[in-house]
């Protein structure tokens, strides 16, 4: 039955190595108002799949529901349910969120005009992991409160105000670079054990919750049989009395969304879900 007569499109999460087993795929919470999650095969490339609503996934509809945060936070939940229910049986390559085609022949016929990259990818991804890793500045100072007395030449006046100020200014610029400098630190001690690294731009306070700068915002990509000195690696950097003033925290293992990446991306359809060309 055609995308058309059902009013659905189909829905790529991931690709895969390995079939997911249909058990480990349909209990799966995927995008409200689909269907459960199934495969399609390109070649020897799995597809992890769902239907879902065409009207909620046409062009217009889509973009306003992702300028929602509310609504980009659901919307992203739900693809990386579909991508982690795929990885526990082999390497997968996420998509990007809401990457959509008219119906499933679209999908395997994008996707089979890739296999040959996509194999490679699955190739340099098989036995590694995903860690996060992050690192920020110690608390800042609390600024100081103005001086109690006035008079601009006496010992609280204003120029020994400004002077205070700007030694303050001066010793959390020091210590920032210094900072950052133990970041970098930290990051090619880590490169060391990773077979990749990618850094990612730090986050923002908004999106950390902490007032200390974020001076280290990366993912390593482990083999699995090196995890142990990966892991030992960090815990070291932690409790290193010469990398004080910053904190190291990090997470783990994730799938490899940072490192799993096509060299030519596999074309969404999202314009030909919303009816401007066919795919």
């Amino acid at each position: 039955m055609s995308s058309s007569e059902t009013g659905t499109v189909t829905y790529l999460f991931a690709l895969s190595a390995a079939r997911p087993p249909e058990e480990a795929l349909s209990p799966v919470a995927g995008h409200p108002g689909g269907g459960p999650l199934r495969t399609l095969r390109a070649g020897r490339v799995h597809l992890v799949v769902q239907d879902v609503p065409a009207a909620a996934f046409a062009r217009e509809a889509l973009t306003d529901r992702l300028n929602r945060p509310e609504e980009l936070e659901r919307c992203a939940l739900a693809h990386h349910r579909g991508v982690a229910a795929a990885a526990p049986y082999g390497p997968v390559v996420p998509l990007p969120l809401a990457t959509v085609y008219l119906n499933d022949g679209n999908a395997v016929a994008a996707v089979a005009s890739q296999e040959r990259t996509v194999l490679d990818v699955f190739a340099r991804l098989t036995g590694r992991t995903e860690w996060a890793v992050k690192v920020h500045a110690a608390a800042p100072e609390t600024a100081a409160g103005p001086p109690a007395s006035s008079g601009e030449g006496g010992p609280g006046g204003g120029r020994s105000y400004l002077s205070r100020a700007s030694a303050r200014q001066r010793r959390e610029r020091d210590r920032h670079e210094t900072a950052r400098a133990v970041a970098r630190t930290v990051d090619r001690a880590l490169r060391a054990h990773a077979a990749a690294a990618t850094s990612h731009r730090p986050q923002s306070e908004q999106l950390t919750g902490r007032k200390a700068p974020q001076l280290l915002n990366a993912a390593y990509l482990v083999d699995d049989d090196r995890r142990a000195g990966f892991l030992a690696e960090l815990r070291r950097l932690r409790a290193d009395d010469r990398l004080a003033g910053v904190d190291v925290t990090w997470s783990g293992p994730w799938v490899p969304y940072s490192f799993a990446r096509l060299d030519e991306p596999v074309p969404t359809a999202l314009a030909a879900a919303a009816g401007e060309g066919a795919r």
